[in-house]
């Protein structure tokens, strides 16, 4: 099968993509839309960008109703965001946050979501998470006709839980079976690590 994307709307482009490019990331991020009123939902347009500087990027589209996603809209206000990894057991609860909610309603309220405080950065974190990546807004670029937003984040400090640190290396190394990372696939489709293998890289 050979398919011209001209030739597809934008929905089976979508269709099409999230299921061929798998796994995806997915990144749980957590905005500010009032004092201590917080929005948490989840993105798998989503992945590392740059290391100088350390830039995380995700793709956020657009509500039904065509107004700007809660998470454009405090990122764009506040220019403060905590980018999760979320693990397998964050699975049903991560996507529940998926859900459209009217702008100042609550995701971590709604599915009693536990936060904790990020030490040394000014918003919390889901506490059930084993990674964490304190952000703040680098650039936001829109992209073609409805437009989609890239939203582009500065990683400013990053929380690692001790239970997924590999001791035995030495150097840091995180345990990537211990931290479980759920990964998106198409529909609704997930997929976790089973098997992990290295390979030597020429030189």
């Amino acid at each position: 099968m050979n398919l011209k994307l001209d030739t597809l709307a934008p929905t089976q482009i979508y269709h099409l993509m999230t299921q061929a490019v798998v796994p995806r990331p997915i990144a749980w991020v957590l905005t500010e839309s009032g004092v201590q009123a917080y929005n948490l939902a989840p993105f798998s347009y989503f992945t590392a960008v740059s290391s100088n500087p350390p830039l995380l990027m995700l793709s956020v589209g657009k509500k039904p109703s065509g107004e700007i996603k809660d998470t454009t809209r405090n990122v764009l206000e506040r220019g403060k965001l905590v980018i999760h990894i979320a693990s397998s057991d964050s699975a049903e609860v991560m996507t529940e946050t998926a859900a459209t909610l009217d702008h100042g309603d609550s995701e971590v309220t709604a599915n009693n979501i536990e936060l904790i405080e990020f030490e040394g950065f000014t918003l919390p974190r889901v506490k059930e998470c084993a990674v964490a990546f304190g952000c703040t807004l680098f650039e936001v670029k829109e992209v073609g006709e409805v437009p989609q937003s890239l939203i582009f984040a500065k990683v400013e400090q990053v929380y690692i839980s001790e239970e997924v640190i590999d001791e035995s290396s030495e150097r840091l190394k995180i345990d990537a079976l211990a931290l479980d990372p759920l990964s998106r696939l198409g529909g609704g489709e997930y997929a976790t690590l089973s098997n992990v293998f290295s390979v030597t890289r020429p030189k």
